[in-house]
């Protein structure tokens, strides 16, 4: 149980930051196997994932310090800003989806309050696990396993 739970929050920490890394297929092998009751298992890899998405977000707030060595030019800093300003901090709650977190870097970099960064976001991811959880029960109700 204790692996199970150290590779779930693990992976779906993981996933939400910039690395190249995806929580789901660990996610439906725990709860294929059993090793972990659902409900603990969509709080887990929410809070997990919310988690690596404040840690993004953190790079965010910190890029422009790093503007003119690593971080992108400020052309294409202000073109981000210009999109993000559009959507606004409504656009975190497509941050479960491919991409997010260049969403969730933005919010950063737009001085999104953490409190309403996490409060959003924390919302989107945790409602992701739960309908990955309900898809994964259905299709394990089937005898696909």
């Amino acid at each position: 149980m204790i692996v199970a739970l150290t590779s779930l929050i693990a992976a779906a920490f993981l996933a939400a930051t910039p690395l190249p890394m995806q929580s789901e297929a660990v996610f439906v092998a725990l709860q294929g196997a059993g090793a972990l009751p659902v409900p603990t298992m969509v709080i887990v890899a929410g809070l997990a994932n919310t988690a690596g998405s404040v840690v993004t977000w953190g790079l965010g707030r910190s890029i422009r310090l790093l503007e003119g060595r690593f971080a992108p030019s400020a052309e294409k800093l202000a073109r981000a800003e210009a999109v993000y300003a559009r959507w606004g901090r409504w656009s975190l709650l497509v941050s479960w989806a491919p991409l997010g977190d260049v969403i969730c870097l933005a919010a950063g970099m737009m001085r999104v309050p953490l409190w309403q960064f996490v409060a959003i976001v924390g919302v989107a991811k945790t409602v992701r696990y739960a309908a990955l959880a309900a898809a994964t029960a259905g299709v394990l109700s089937l005898g696909w396993t």
